[in-house]
């Protein structure tokens, strides 16, 4: 047994590694390395950029604390009205052919200043110059709690606004704007166990899934909870619009119901931001699920 195990012991010092392990691990060091070294670098310039980057230099190159502080407030304001300045010059283009019927809330302009001055990402200062143009040209279209969800958005759950705008459909008066998941027919005596008597529409096909459906709740733009219209009678005619489309449906049947997840009174606000861009793939799946209940016509 004894002997067994001095084997082993002589064995295991014998193992030597080969010259292609050990060039393997020095490569996976140096990437590891230089990785490192470049998150370090970006961290670096990161702080140097907001002036909180004084602990982190040697001491004989520091500036005083109260310098740094002094420096760091005046950076951020020069940051924040550079950002406000570039969004007043991309409002001038949204609006700068149209007359202002009626005078801009004041205290409102002031508290959009307050919210936008921090936005300093291209994309996001083009929504907020869409907000203030519509707010110029149709004061109350944008409230203050609308602002103060926007301002907490980012650039992230701005696309997917877009994305669920892009799904979604609109009453005529564009205030009530729906994702339609499906439809069906209450069960009665002739369709009790009809296959066909539930439709769906799939909007996870379309880049819109649970996860998705959750983060827009959590952002207050649609409720959660699945919906349902009332009961739809036989031949009778419901219109909306899909993305600047027209889309008309008659029902064929009577007791059926839509259902969908309805964007918030914020959602919906925030909705007028994005503009009409139609998924023709979808558009289609959708009319093709609704011609089971529905004589559907549209542009």
């Amino acid at each position: 047994m004894s002997k067994d195990k001095s084997d082993v012991v002589v064995l295991e010092k014998d193992v030597k590694p080969k010259s292609d392990d050990i060039a393997i691990i020095k490569s996976s060091k140096s990437t590891q390395n230089t990785t490192d070294s470049g998150v370090s670098q970006q961290f670096l310039k990161l702080a140097k950029r907001f002036v909180i980057d004084g602990a982190m230099l040697p001491e004989e190159k520091q500036m005083l604390i109260e310098d740094r502080t002094v420096k760091r407030a005046r950076l951020s304001q020069l940051r924040k009205q550079q950002n406000i300045e570039n969004i007043m010059q991309k409002t001038l283009s949204y609006c700068s052919n149209v007359e202002f019927g009626q005078k801009t809330d004041h205290d409102w302009f002031s508290r959009y200043i307050a919210l936008s001055e921090d936005v300093s990402n291209p994309t996001m200062q083009d929504l907020w110059a869409k907000i203030l143009a519509g707010e110029l040209t149709k004061p109350g279209s944008f409230s203050f709690k609308a602002l103060q969800v926007f301002r907490d958005m980012s650039i992230y759950d701005a696309k997917l606004l877009a994305k669920a705008c892009s799904l979604a459909i609109k009453d005529s008066n564009k205030k009530n704007i729906r994702l339609i998941t499906g439809a069906y027919q209450q069960p009665g005596l002739f369709n009790f166990f009809s296959k066909q008597r539930q439709q769906y529409c799939n909007l996870s096909k379309y880049g819109l899934n649970y996860a998705d459906l959750l983060a827009l709740s959590e952002n207050h733009l649609i409720y959660l909870q699945e919906s349902e219209s009332s009961l739809i009678t036989k031949d009778e005619i419901l219109q909306f619009t899909y993305n600047g489309l027209t889309l008309k449906l008659q029902a064929k049947k009577s007791n059926v119901c839509l259902q969908f997840y309805k964007f918030t009174p914020l959602g919906a606000e925030l909705a007028h931001l994005i503009s009409d861009k139609s998924n023709d793939e979808f558009f289609e799946h959708l009319k093709t699920m609704l011609t089971h209940y529905f004589v559907v016509k549209s542009d």
